[in-house]
Protein backbone atom coordinates (compact mmCIF):
# COMPACT_ATOMS: atom_id res chain seq x y z
CA UNK A 1 0.00 0.00 0.00
CA UNK A 2 1.15 3.44 -0.74
CA UNK A 3 2.24 5.83 1.70
CA UNK A 4 1.54 9.35 0.78
CA UNK A 5 3.78 11.40 3.37
CA UNK A 6 5.55 14.03 0.24
CA UNK A 7 3.89 17.39 0.77
CA UNK A 8 3.84 20.27 -2.01
CA UNK A 9 2.16 23.64 -1.99
CA UNK A 10 0.69 23.87 -5.15
CA UNK A 11 -0.54 28.09 -4.44
CA UNK A 12 1.77 30.31 -2.58
CA UNK A 13 3.01 34.06 -3.14
CA UNK A 14 6.80 35.51 -2.93
CA UNK A 15 7.11 39.78 -2.54
CA UNK A 16 9.20 39.59 -5.78
CA UNK A 17 6.48 39.13 -8.36
CA UNK A 18 3.27 39.67 -6.41
CA UNK A 19 2.49 42.99 -5.17
CA UNK A 20 0.28 41.30 -2.64
CA UNK A 21 3.21 39.38 -1.26
CA UNK A 22 5.25 40.09 2.08
CA UNK A 23 7.81 37.88 2.14
CA UNK A 24 11.12 36.66 -0.21
CA UNK A 25 11.08 34.21 -2.06
CA UNK A 26 13.94 32.32 0.47
CA UNK A 27 11.46 33.22 3.44
CA UNK A 28 9.01 31.34 1.68
CA UNK A 29 10.72 28.40 0.51
CA UNK A 30 12.18 28.05 4.15
CA UNK A 31 8.91 28.33 5.85
CA UNK A 32 7.46 25.19 3.66
CA UNK A 33 10.70 23.35 4.33
CA UNK A 34 10.73 23.93 8.07
CA UNK A 35 7.10 22.90 7.98
CA UNK A 36 7.96 19.64 6.51
CA UNK A 37 7.19 20.28 3.51
CA UNK A 38 9.05 18.43 0.49
CA UNK A 39 8.47 21.45 -2.01
CA UNK A 40 6.41 24.16 -3.50
CA UNK A 41 5.04 25.63 -6.80
CA UNK A 42 5.77 29.33 -6.59
CA UNK A 43 2.38 30.83 -8.76
CA UNK A 44 3.07 34.48 -8.34
CA UNK A 45 0.44 37.03 -9.88
CA UNK A 46 1.28 37.33 -13.71
CA UNK A 47 0.88 40.90 -15.67
CA UNK A 48 -2.58 40.69 -15.47
CA UNK A 49 -3.17 40.51 -11.96
CA UNK A 50 -1.42 42.01 -9.09
CA UNK A 51 2.15 41.89 -10.29
CA UNK A 52 4.86 43.61 -9.26
CA UNK A 53 6.74 43.54 -12.33
CA UNK A 54 7.11 46.33 -13.55
CA UNK A 55 4.59 46.18 -16.82
CA UNK A 56 6.45 49.03 -18.94
CA UNK A 57 9.65 46.76 -18.96
CA UNK A 58 10.43 45.39 -22.67
CA UNK A 59 8.86 40.87 -22.73
CA UNK A 60 11.84 39.55 -22.20
CA UNK A 61 12.88 41.40 -19.08
CA UNK A 62 9.36 41.57 -17.54
CA UNK A 63 9.77 37.61 -18.20
CA UNK A 64 13.23 37.66 -16.38
CA UNK A 65 12.36 39.52 -13.66
CA UNK A 66 8.96 37.45 -13.10
CA UNK A 67 11.28 34.29 -13.34
CA UNK A 68 13.47 35.86 -10.90
CA UNK A 69 12.05 35.05 -7.44
CA UNK A 70 11.82 31.13 -8.78
CA UNK A 71 15.82 30.95 -8.94
CA UNK A 72 16.29 32.43 -5.82
CA UNK A 73 14.18 30.06 -4.19
CA UNK A 74 15.86 27.05 -6.19
CA UNK A 75 19.45 28.79 -5.34
CA UNK A 76 18.49 28.15 -1.45
CA UNK A 77 16.89 25.06 -2.14
CA UNK A 78 20.52 23.56 -2.73
CA UNK A 79 21.86 20.46 -0.95
CA UNK A 80 18.58 19.71 0.56
CA UNK A 81 15.37 16.92 0.03
CA UNK A 82 12.87 20.46 -0.54
CA UNK A 83 11.92 21.25 -4.85
CA UNK A 84 10.91 23.97 -6.47
CA UNK A 85 8.85 24.57 -9.23
CA UNK A 86 7.97 27.62 -11.10
CA UNK A 87 4.23 27.97 -11.94
CA UNK A 88 1.81 31.36 -13.04
CA UNK A 89 -1.36 32.51 -11.51
CA UNK A 90 -2.93 33.82 -14.66
CA UNK A 91 -5.78 36.21 -14.42
CA UNK A 92 -8.12 35.99 -17.29
CA UNK A 93 -10.95 38.16 -16.49
CA UNK A 94 -13.66 39.05 -13.74
CA UNK A 95 -11.99 38.59 -11.14
CA UNK A 96 -11.04 35.32 -12.28
CA UNK A 97 -7.21 33.41 -12.26
CA UNK A 98 -5.65 29.66 -13.11
CA UNK A 99 -3.30 28.12 -11.43
CA UNK A 100 -0.65 26.89 -14.40
CA UNK A 101 2.23 24.00 -13.69
CA UNK A 102 5.06 22.72 -15.91
CA UNK A 103 6.02 25.46 -17.87
CA UNK A 104 9.45 27.58 -17.50
CA UNK A 105 11.15 30.26 -18.77
CA UNK A 106 11.61 29.35 -22.26
CA UNK A 107 7.99 29.01 -22.56
CA UNK A 108 7.62 32.69 -21.24
CA UNK A 109 9.98 34.01 -23.30
CA UNK A 110 8.77 32.11 -26.57
CA UNK A 111 4.58 33.64 -26.12
CA UNK A 112 4.88 37.19 -26.16
CA UNK A 113 1.76 38.83 -24.78
CA UNK A 114 1.01 35.97 -23.10
CA UNK A 115 -1.09 37.53 -20.50
CA UNK A 116 -3.40 38.80 -23.22
CA UNK A 117 -4.55 35.60 -25.11
CA UNK A 118 -7.65 34.32 -24.87
CA UNK A 119 -7.98 32.08 -21.68
CA UNK A 120 -9.25 28.95 -24.52
CA UNK A 121 -5.71 30.31 -25.97
CA UNK A 122 -4.02 30.90 -22.46
CA UNK A 123 -5.25 26.91 -21.97
CA UNK A 124 -4.06 25.52 -25.92
CA UNK A 125 -0.44 26.95 -25.77
CA UNK A 126 0.37 25.25 -21.99
CA UNK A 127 -1.00 22.14 -22.86
CA UNK A 128 1.09 21.85 -25.70
CA UNK A 129 4.18 22.85 -23.70
CA UNK A 130 2.90 20.12 -21.75
CA UNK A 131 1.31 21.98 -18.80
CA UNK A 132 -1.18 21.59 -16.47
CA UNK A 133 -3.98 24.20 -15.45
CA UNK A 134 -6.09 24.06 -12.33
CA UNK A 135 -8.69 26.93 -11.32
CA UNK A 136 -8.12 28.93 -8.96
CA UNK A 137 -10.48 29.55 -5.88
CA UNK A 138 -13.30 29.27 -8.34
CA UNK A 139 -16.10 30.62 -5.88
CA UNK A 140 -14.47 32.77 -3.96
CA UNK A 141 -16.30 35.86 -2.94
CA UNK A 142 -14.36 39.44 -3.05
CA UNK A 143 -14.89 42.50 -4.24
CA UNK A 144 -12.87 42.63 -7.21
CA UNK A 145 -14.44 39.36 -8.30
CA UNK A 146 -17.70 39.55 -10.59
CA UNK A 147 -19.96 37.12 -8.89
CA UNK A 148 -22.13 36.87 -11.86
CA UNK A 149 -19.54 35.22 -14.32
CA UNK A 150 -19.10 31.78 -13.57
CA UNK A 151 -15.05 30.58 -13.95
CA UNK A 152 -14.74 28.62 -17.09
CA UNK A 153 -13.47 25.41 -16.96
CA UNK A 154 -14.20 23.65 -19.67
CA UNK A 155 -10.48 23.95 -20.87
CA UNK A 156 -8.56 22.95 -17.69
CA UNK A 157 -7.32 20.04 -15.97
CA UNK A 158 -8.08 20.70 -12.45
CA UNK A 159 -10.29 23.02 -9.93
CA UNK A 160 -8.61 24.08 -6.63
CA UNK A 161 -11.12 22.36 -4.44
CA UNK A 162 -9.52 23.78 -1.39
CA UNK A 163 -8.21 27.46 -0.95
CA UNK A 164 -7.13 27.74 2.92
CA UNK A 165 -8.28 31.14 2.87
CA UNK A 166 -11.54 30.73 1.01
CA UNK A 167 -14.74 30.45 3.08
CA UNK A 168 -15.96 26.71 3.85
CA UNK A 169 -19.24 27.51 1.13
CA UNK A 170 -16.20 28.86 -1.15
CA UNK A 171 -14.34 25.42 -1.00
CA UNK A 172 -18.19 23.32 -1.74
CA UNK A 173 -18.92 24.86 -4.78
CA UNK A 174 -15.50 24.54 -6.09
CA UNK A 175 -15.77 20.59 -5.09
CA UNK A 176 -19.53 20.45 -6.22
CA UNK A 177 -18.02 21.76 -9.97
CA UNK A 178 -15.40 19.48 -9.67
CA UNK A 179 -17.32 16.76 -9.25
CA UNK A 180 -20.12 17.94 -11.83
CA UNK A 181 -17.29 18.24 -14.10
CA UNK A 182 -15.32 15.53 -13.64
CA UNK A 183 -11.92 17.19 -13.30
CA UNK A 184 -9.13 16.52 -10.92
CA UNK A 185 -8.68 18.68 -8.04
CA UNK A 186 -6.09 20.45 -6.23
CA UNK A 187 -5.50 22.16 -2.40
CA UNK A 188 -3.42 25.45 -2.26
CA UNK A 189 -2.61 27.39 0.84
CA UNK A 190 -2.70 30.86 -1.50
CA UNK A 191 -0.12 31.91 1.23
CA UNK A 192 1.29 35.57 0.87
CA UNK A 193 3.94 35.63 3.97
CA UNK A 194 6.54 33.25 5.47
CA UNK A 195 4.67 33.46 8.42
CA UNK A 196 1.30 32.49 7.33
CA UNK A 197 -1.18 30.54 8.72
CA UNK A 198 -2.03 28.18 5.29
CA UNK A 199 1.45 26.85 5.95
CA UNK A 200 1.16 23.51 6.59
CA UNK A 201 -2.69 23.00 5.93
CA UNK A 202 -2.94 22.54 2.20
CA UNK A 203 -1.43 21.63 -0.82
CA UNK A 204 -0.72 18.12 -2.39
CA UNK A 205 0.78 14.65 -0.94
CA UNK A 206 2.55 12.33 -3.19
CA UNK A 207 3.45 8.63 -2.85
CA UNK A 208 6.42 9.93 -4.38
CA UNK A 209 8.70 13.06 -4.72
CA UNK A 210 8.44 14.84 -7.96
CA UNK A 211 11.96 15.89 -8.90
CA UNK A 212 11.16 18.31 -11.59
CA UNK A 213 7.87 19.56 -13.66
CA UNK A 214 7.82 16.66 -15.84
CA UNK A 215 7.25 14.19 -12.85
CA UNK A 216 5.07 16.67 -10.80
CA UNK A 217 2.83 17.37 -13.83
CA UNK A 218 2.57 13.16 -14.83
CA UNK A 219 1.63 12.79 -11.01
CA UNK A 220 -0.98 15.06 -10.99
CA UNK A 221 -2.63 13.95 -14.45
CA UNK A 222 -2.12 10.10 -13.22
CA UNK A 223 -4.18 11.78 -10.36
CA UNK A 224 -1.82 9.93 -7.76
CA UNK A 225 -2.05 12.26 -5.06
CA UNK A 226 -3.66 13.07 -2.13
CA UNK A 227 -4.83 16.39 -1.03
CA UNK A 228 -3.94 18.24 2.06
CA UNK A 229 -6.90 19.95 3.69
CA UNK A 230 -6.33 21.91 6.56
CA UNK A 231 -3.60 19.62 7.91
CA UNK A 232 -5.17 16.71 7.19
CA UNK A 233 -4.90 14.09 4.15
CA UNK A 234 -7.76 13.12 2.42
CA UNK A 235 -8.55 11.86 -0.76
CA UNK A 236 -8.80 13.76 -4.07
CA UNK A 237 -12.54 14.06 -3.88
CA UNK A 238 -12.43 15.48 -0.75
CA UNK A 239 -16.36 17.35 -0.40
CA UNK A 240 -17.56 15.45 -3.32
CA UNK A 241 -19.31 12.71 -1.10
Amino acid sequence: MKEYKYKYEMHMHTAWASACGHSAPEEMARAYFEAGYRGVVITDHFLRGNTAVDRSLPWEDKMRAYWRPYEAARAWAQGKEFTVLFGVEHYYGDGKEVLTYGIDLDFLLSHPDLHEYSLEDYCAAVHEAGGFLSHAHPFRHASYLNGDIPPHVEHMDAIEVFNFYNHDEDNDQAAALAKDTGLLTTSGGDEHICTGDGIGRAGVVFAQAPRDNKEFVALLRAGDYKLNVKGQIVEKDWGQR
